[in-house]
């Protein structure tokens, strides 16, 4: 069953402009299908963050959030699928895994809840036959050395802290369909 509907914009576009930077990865590939292991386990897949590695940010950037958001989820605001919160700006890469619940983020980093309701990666979840989703893996970076939020804020909190506090975004974005 195809949920015919209109492909969403790009949720980036609707924010304030700001720099761009460089984020890669030896896991996912920038239009290409996820693999499984960043499939969600109830989809089949093995639930695990992609490595992922950013330079070319700006000067003045004090620390990074590295989120993951599916815009193309049968639901009016999208799906969440992760939130790291407050890394320090000496990190400039996180290995595969590092989104997990019981994963060591570096320095007084965090994860917030995702739409899954846990604090990690939440992998990619579409429904059945739904069409192609993508999934925008972001490193911002920002100009404090933490964002005034704790575990216990949602992502749209983040979210509208973000769109202050940031200096510029790297951006990833693989797809999925099953």
């Amino acid at each position: 069953m195809s949920l015919e509907r209109p492909v969403a914009p790009d949720p980036y576009a609707f924010l304030p402009a700001v720099g761009s930077f460089t984020v890669t990865s030896t896991d996912v590939t920038d239009g290409a299908q996820l693999p499984m292991s960043a499939v969600h386990d109830s989809a089949g897949g093995k639930n695990t963050s992609p490595r992922l590695t950013w330079s070319g940010f700006p000067e003045g950037t004090r620390g990074f959030v590295v989120t993951c958001f599916d815009p193309d989820a049968p639901i009016p605001g999208g799906f969440w699928h992760w939130i790291a919160v407050n890394l320090p700006a000496s990190v400039t890469e996180l290995s595969a895994g590092a989104g997990a619940d019981d994963a060591s983020l570096p320095g007084d980093a965090f994860h917030v809840r995702n739409d899954f309701t846990t604090r990690a990666f939440g992998g990619a979840a579409p429904p059945q036959g739904d069409q192609p989703h993508r999934y925008y893996f972001v490193v911002h970076a920002v100009d404090v050395d933490a964002l005034e939020v704790d575990e216990n804020a949602s992502a749209a909190v983040v979210s509208f802290n973000l769109a202050f506090h940031t200096l510029a975004r790297a951006i990833i974005t693989p797809t999925y369909q099953h």
